[in-house]
């Protein structure tokens, strides 16, 4: 009777130890959340995170209100990507852990038009006022380019004269297919989203007295299950070969 409760027993110990070892090898899936204006180059850190851990990325992509947002009522991500002034307003709500924000690209704001139309002269903050007061439809973004934008307007003293011209769909939504739809036939927003936009022809950035340059940032969630696998993904992020992939979608990697 011994000699069958301890092989009962050693047969139940080795199914247990190979239940628990193929649990713990199971990959783990990570959520983040991220801004379409870095697409191109999250995704190839994406790539070399599941192929160097094995684990799985999950993107909800929209726009950078929305995600701050979202955060902010309650949804949880594992990661977060973000301007770098949302990430500090979300950590300071408890929402990101202190302390993980981690900065890795900065953006231009950039101008854009329809494939094939004539491009307008914008080298000049004079060039690009003359080429907004003959627009017959100017869209810009709803977040943080769209804000600077409508100032730069005001201080350019031609928001009156612009006001029924302006196009502003919603966070998240991409200019260059208002652009190429022809719903638009001017548009700004982040470089790295109109260079690859299909239908349009990319004009060039901003004048440098009138740009701005936004920060874009990682941030590990408070209540995050997966706080080791997010943190190698964030680290695989801000290294030297994401820079590479970085600067290549048309962003400006962060030494």
């Amino acid at each position: 009777m011994k000699e069958v409760f301890r092989f009962s027993f050693s047969r139940t110990f080795l199914a247990l130890f190979i239940s628990f070892a193929g649990a713990s090898c199971i990959a783990a899936e990570l959520t983040i959340a991220a801004p379409n204006a870095v697409k191109d180059a999250v995704m190839k850190a994406a790539e070399r995170f599941q192929q160097s851990t094995g684990d799985r990325v999950v993107f909800i992509w929209s726009g950078t209100e929305a995600i701050t947002k979202r955060v902010s009522d309650g949804d949880r991500f594992d990661v977060v990507l973000n301007t770098s002034t949302s990430i500090d307003k979300l950590t300071a709500e408890s929402h990101l852990s202190p302390g993980s924000r981690v900065d890795f690209a900065n953006s231009s704001i950039g101008v854009a038009v329809r494939a094939g139309s004539p491009k307008p002269d914008i080298k000049t903050v004079e060039g690009l006022k003359a080429a907004l007061l003959s627009s017959k439809s100017i869209a810009i973004s709803s977040g943080t380019s769209g804000r600077h934008l409508t100032e730069v307007f005001a201080k350019l003293g031609i928001a009156d004269q612009l006001k029924t011209k302006i196009k502003q769909p919603p966070s998240g939504a991409q200019i260059g297919d208002l652009i190429a739809d022809g719903s638009a036939e001017i548009g700004f927003q982040q470089v790295s989203e109109l260079v690859h936009a299909k239908g349009v022809d990319y004009v060039g950035p901003l004048p440098t007295e009138i740009q701005s340059v936004t920060t874009y940032s990682a941030g590990l969630h408070a209540k995050s299950a997966k706080q080791d696998t997010a943190k190698r993904f964030m680290k695989i992020l801000a290294d030297s070969e994401s820079a590479a992939a970085i600067t290549k979608s048309g962003l400006q990697a962060i030494p």
